[in-house]
């Protein structure tokens, strides 16, 4: 039996341009899976059934039900979206380590991860 991977949540905008995010956010799956993790990326698989002008906030609270059974979050982009604030907020709520990807300014992780938390940039 091949080793179990270790689940990371990826966490990245989708709302403002959904088409090019979810290809963008597709490619941090593609990252994650070399790196020899398990992507779970909600906000890929969610928008196949969910309406996201009427439904939206249904697939924020699923995906904050996904992101706790995951043992990292990992944070790509240049900028924190809104929804993206929330799942921040809730890992740091329970504990879940953050991993920041392709910041332009380090002060923006550093704010993102709050003190108590390994700080890494990538």
């Amino acid at each position: 039996m091949q080793k179990l991977r270790l689940k990371v949540y990826i966490c990245s905008p989708y709302k403002d341009n959904p088409e090019e995010n979810r290809r963008k956010a597709l490619q941090y799956c593609r990252k994650a899976f070399e790196e020899g993790y398990l992507p779970i990326a909600p906000h890929v698989y969610f928008p196949q059934f969910l309406n996201e002008t009427t439904e939206r906030e249904h697939g924020l609270e699923m995906a904050l039900q996904l992101l706790l059974e995951c043992q990292e979050l990992w944070v790509f982009g240049p900028e924190i979206t809104e929804g993206m604030r929330r799942e921040i907020e809730y890992a740091k709520k329970f504990g879940i380590p953050i991993k920041c990807f392709y910041f332009k300014k380090v002060h923006q992780v550093k704010e993102l991860k709050g003190s108590g938390t390994d700080e890494q940039k990538h």
